[in-house]
């Protein structure tokens, strides 16, 4: 019997660590990556796997202008492909800097006078962790596929792997290693570029 498989991505993680592998210019086929995700990991397991969609989670500063694109692309685009499923995740702002005299907030530089705002990421990983767990206990899910290499995964990973769980990372090596070698098995995204790359029309 297949194994009911879902892939999740830490959406910054895959992208940043893609554009420091990746070719200046390239363009990845979003559709493309999922078929290839699954087949990478079917060959790993030695199992026949039942695809069951794709998870995508994407951090955004709802201030931010320059965002605009990304968050369009998210909800408009991405969440469009069969199977998809974006998750936005506000980016929520920091509390500025103290005085470590008087313990007050310092809200703007001392030198040029701007605005010290700043926004955190926080709630992707918890979020991804959250909703595996969820769907391992309704016993819909049986493998992994986590498309990070943040070592923030590996005691989630640990627990999932105690319980049978089988979680496949991809990743970029070396980066991630951490986080890979906790993982039943691994994929090189690099093996794939090739194959994944948007073709510009001619």
């Amino acid at each position: 019997m297949a194994l009911r498989t879902r892939v999740f991505i830490d959406f910054w993680n895959f992208q940043l660590s893609l554009n420091a592998n990746a070719s200046p210019g390239y363009r990845l086929d979003w559709k493309a990556l999922s078929p290839w995700l699954v087949a990478q990991a079917e060959a790993a397991v030695t199992t026949p796997l039942a695809y069951e969609g794709t998870h995508v989670y994407v951090s955004s500063d709802p201030a931010s202008k320059a965002e605009a694109g990304l968050r369009d692309f998210a909800l408009n685009v991405l969440d469009r492909f069969p199977g998809v499923n974006v998750t936005l995740i506000d980016r929520k702002p920091r509390n500025p800097p103290t005085c470590p005299t008087c313990h007050q907030p310092i809200t703007s530089c001392p030198h040029c006078n701007g605005p010290m705002n700043r926004t955190i990421e926080k709630g992707v990983d918890t979020a991804i962790v959250t909703d595996i767990f969820k769907l391992v206990w309704e016993n819909v899910l049986e493998v992994i596929v986590l498309v990070s290499s943040d070592r923030d995964y590996i005691p989630a990973v640990e627990m999932l792997s105690a319980k049978g769980y089988r979680v496949i990372n991809a990743h970029f090596p070396p980066l991630g290693m951490h986080l890979a070698r906790t993982c039943w098995a691994s994929i090189d995204v690099k093996n794939g570029l090739s194959v994944l790359e948007r073709k510009r029309p001619t």
